[in-house]
C-alpha cells in the first residue's frame, strides 16, 4: 500500500456548504467547469445517476456511462453530448474486468467516478459465487471496478470516487463474520443496511490509501426519491412510505419527505466536483454537505451517519475482506 502517514482525517461535520435538501445537482457543481475531466457514473442511465451523468457531461466532462442493458442506455441518454456508453455488469467479475481493461487501454486518467448503481430490498437471490446480491453488487462488484480502476484514478492525481450509500445503513452495520447470509436468517432490509454501511466504509479506507495519489473518497446519502430502485418493493410497501397515489402510480406526492431526481443527485454531483471539498475527504455527505454523527440509538431515519459506518477500524477489515472475496488488490 503507499504511505499514509501525513493523512489527517477529514471531521465528521457540516462546513457547512450553504447548500440544503432542495439543492438541485446543477447547483451543487458550484459553478465548475469540467471541461477535459473524465468521469464514469455506474448506473448513470437512469434515475439518480442519469441526472449525475447529465450535469457532470453539461458541465463540460466526458462521461463513460456502463450499463447492464445497453438498449435501455441508449435510448436514456439519447441527444446527451459528451456521453459515451460502454457494457458492464457489477454482478459478474469478468464483466467487470472487462470494463476496467477497456478504459484503461485508452490511455486516459480517471478523475471522477461515482458508484451510483445498486439494488435494493431484493428477494434472497445470490451470484455466481454464492454471494448475496445486495452486498455483492452494491458494495463488492464496486470494489473490484475501483481496484481494476485504480491506475486511471491514480493518473488524475485529482481524483474523487463517490459511492452512493443511503441513510438505511443506519438499519445495520456490516457482519464481517457472515456478510453472505449463509449462517442467519435473510432479512431483506437488514442486507440493504449492511451494504450501504459497506459503501460508507469503503469510502473511508479508500480515502486513507488514496489521499498519497490525490484520490479522495466520499459516501453520500442521496435522499428519498422515488425511482426505478424500489422495483422490488409491493404496492403495498409503497403506499406505506406515502408513494402511491390513488391511481396506483409511484410518484412522491409529499416534498417535506421526498427529493425531486435533480435534488438527489446534488449530493453525488457536489462531492464529485464541488471544489468546497477540495483537500477533504473519507465522510458521509448528505443534503449537499458533510453530515453530522448520528446519536446512538436516534431515529433510524433521522439525519446523520451512524459511527460504525465510518470507523477506520471497521473500514479496514471490510476493505481486507473485499480483497479476500474478490480477489484483488490496489496494489
Amino acid at each position: 500500500m503507499p504511505p499514509t502517514d501525513n493523512y489527517v482525517p477529514t471531521p465528521q461535520a457540516p462546513i457547512p456548504s450553504g447548500f440544503g435538501p432542495q439543492t438541485t445537482a446543477a447547483e451543487a457543481l458550484g459553478g465548475r467547469d469540467l471541461t477535459g475531466k473524465t468521469a464514469i457514473v455506474t448506473g448513470g442511465y437512469s434515475g439518480l445517476g442519469l441526472e449525475t451523468a447529465r450535469v457532470l457531461a453539461e458541465a463540460g466532462a466526458t462521461v463513460v456511462v456502463p450499463a447492464r442493458t445497453p438498449e435501455k442506455a441508449a435510448a436514456a441518454v439519447a441527444g446527451l453530448q459528451r456521453i459515451e456508453l460502454e457494457t458492464l455488469d457489477l454482478a459478474d467479475p469478468a464483466s467487470i474486468d472487462a470494463f476496467a481493461a477497456r478504459f484503461l487501454a485508452s490511455g486516459r486518467p480517471l478523475d471522477i467516478l461515482v458508484n451510483s448503481a445498486g439494488i435494493m430490498a431484493t428477494p434472497l437471490t445470490r451470484d455466481a459465487r454464492g454471494y448475496e446480491s445486495q452486498f455483492a453488487v452494491n458494495h463488492l462488484g464496486h470494489f473490484q471496478l475501483a481496484a481494476r480502476l485504480w491506475p486511471a484514478l491514480k493518473q488524475s492525481g485529482d481524483a474523487r470516487v463517490v459511492s452512493v450509500s443511503s441513510r438505511a445503513l443506519r438499519f445495520a452495520g456490516v457482519d464481517l463474520e457472515d456478510p453472505n447470509y449463509e449462517h442467519r436468517e435473510y432479512d431483506k432490509w437488514m442486507a440493504y443496511g449492511q451494504s450501504k454501511s459497506a459503501n460508507a466504509l469503503f469510502a473511508v479506507e479508500l480515502d486513507r490509501i488514496g489521499f498519497a495519489h490525490g484520490v479522495r473518497a466520499f459516501s453520500v446519502h442521496p435522499g428519498t426519491i422515488v425511482t426505478d430502485l424500489s422495483r422490488h418493493l409491493s404496492d403495498d410497501e409503497m403506499r406505506g412510505m406515502g408513494a402511491l397515489d390513488e391511481h396506483g402510480n409511484r410518484v412522491a406526492s409529499d416534498p417535506s419527505r421526498f427529493k425531486t431526481v435533480a435534488q438527489g443527485a446534488a449530493t453525488s454531483v457536489w462531492c464529485a466536483a464541488n471544489p468546497q471539498l477540495e483537500g477533504r475527504g473519507g465522510v458521509y455527505c448528505e443534503d449537499a454537505d458533510i453530515a453530522v454523527v448520528a446519536e446512538p440509538g436516534s431515529d433510524a431515519f433521522g439525519a446523520g451517519v451512524a459511527q460504525w459506518a465510518i470507523d477506520p477500524e471497521a473500514a479496514r477489515k471490510l476493505w481486507t475482506l473485499s480483497e479476500k472475496l474478490t480477489g484483488v488488490t490496489f496494489r
